[in-house]
């Protein structure tokens, strides 16, 4: 099977990456390892902060109406707390627009995308199914799977996560910064009403974020250091309950538990480059980040955006794996990742340290941000992105 284009990696970045280039003119191919997702009446405990410009293009890809607009929570509102007692706060009103994000389940997000691919004739869709090899030449790609079926194409896309087999097979080599910490996942019920503000505590041993849901149910996001994490999957649905409320300060009065937790660790991966011949990487096989603002998968669906972009515009003429065309590509995604990740890591390691200066520089940091206007706003605008 000959194509333009093959995209490794199904997830939410790879499909949305194929459902924004199904008119496009390329001949598609995306395979993916897992079955096509299926339907989940229960709660997912993965939940992601959609952006704005990340909802846009998941309304031009045609996945967002294909969304329970029940299962959709909007944040209107932020509050970020330092360690002790600073306060910074974002509203959609000051900000001048309808929200600052949306939340949803990353499973309902996904079984959307994969409803779009499956209506269309262009991907062709070759899953379940693994790769075994790939071989580069000047002119085109040659991918071999497990099953024996090889498949080429000008262009091979990596989307296929943090440990990409396509990143390894090309040589792209990049060391993880381990921040030496667990994201702890789970649902709850509120007793307060959350009345769609999102809520972040900065804690000199950890980062906990609880997330607006629809019918008063809260997300929970804790990054912890892997002993505290095994610590909170360890404990009883009223004992980890207690903990998170006392945690966040009983702003939502008391909890009660939905999905069970679940933990994983956190890295920072950065890479000196994100292509290679008739090979782009995008999403967690390009960059990873630390959850606590919500970027990673945002900043992913500015990949699919941007290369999608590229390819639409190269050209009818321009081999859509050119060199040049790539290079293109990576330039103007690498700022934008390279921002995301300092910011990240800036912040875990300012607010998760016990030095007593940089105590007083955390939080008279946020409090003084809080009462600069236009400072906030900048901040805020390349989030909504």
């Amino acid at each position: 099977m000959n194509f333009d284009v093959i995209i490794v990696g199904g997830g939410l970045v790879g499909a949305s990456l194929a459902a924004a280039l199904k008119h496009s003119g390329l001949t598609l191919g995306l395979v993916e390892s897992q079955p096509a997702p299926e339907p989940n009446p229960d709660w997912d405990s993965r939940v992601y902060a959609i952006s704005p410009g990340s909802r846009k293009f998941l309304e031009q890809c045609g996945a967002w109406v294909m969304l329970d607009a029940n299962r959709i929570a909007p944040v209107e509102e932020m509050r970020v707390f330092g360690d002790t007692g600073a306060e910074l706060d974002f509203s959609a009103y000051q900000m001048g627009v309808p929200e600052l994000a949306c939340i949803l389940e990353g499973g309902a997000l996904q079984q959307a995308l994969w409803k779009v691919l499956q209506t269309q004739d262009n991907p062709t869709l070759l899953h379940p199914a693994r790769c075994q090899a790939l071989a580069v030449n000047d002119n085109f790609a040659e991918l071999t799977l497990q099953d024996g079926r090889c498949v080429n194409a000008k262009l091979i896309i990596g989307a296929d996560g943090r440990d990409s087999w396509i990143r390894q097979q090309a040589g792209i080599v990049g060391t993880p910064v381990e921040y030496e910490q667990h994201g702890v996942v789970a649902n709850f019920t509120c007793a307060v009403p959350h009345r769609n503000i999102a809520h972040q505590w900065f804690q000199s041993d950890g980062i906990l974020a609880l997330l607006p849901l629809p019918d008063n149910h809260v997300s929970m996001v804790w990054s912890v250091t892997a002993d505290r994490a095994n610590t909170l999957l360890a404990l009883s649905p009223d004992d980890l309950c207690t903990q998170v409320t006392a945690a966040a300060k009983n702003t939502l009065g008391e909890l009660h538990l939905v999905t069970p937790p679940v933990g994983f660790p956190l890295r920072m991966l950065t890479l000196e480059r994100i292509i290679s011949p008739r090979i782009a990487l995008i999403g967690d096989a390009a960059h990873n980040m630390h959850p606590l603002a919500g970027q990673g998968v945002n900043t992913g669906f500015r990949d699919a955006r941007q290369l999608a972009q590229t390819l639409f515009e190269r050209g009818a003429q321009t081999d859509c794996g050119a060199a040049q065309l790539l290079r293109g590509y990576e330039r103007k995604r690498k700022e934008d990742i390279y921002t995301m990740q300092a910011v990240t890591y800036g912040l875990k390691h300012l607010f998760n340290n016990t030095d007593p200066l940089l105590g007083i520089l955390r939080n008279s940091g946020l409090a003084l941000t809080n009462r600069i206007a236009p400072l906030k706003k900048l901040l805020m605008q390349h989030a909504l992105n």
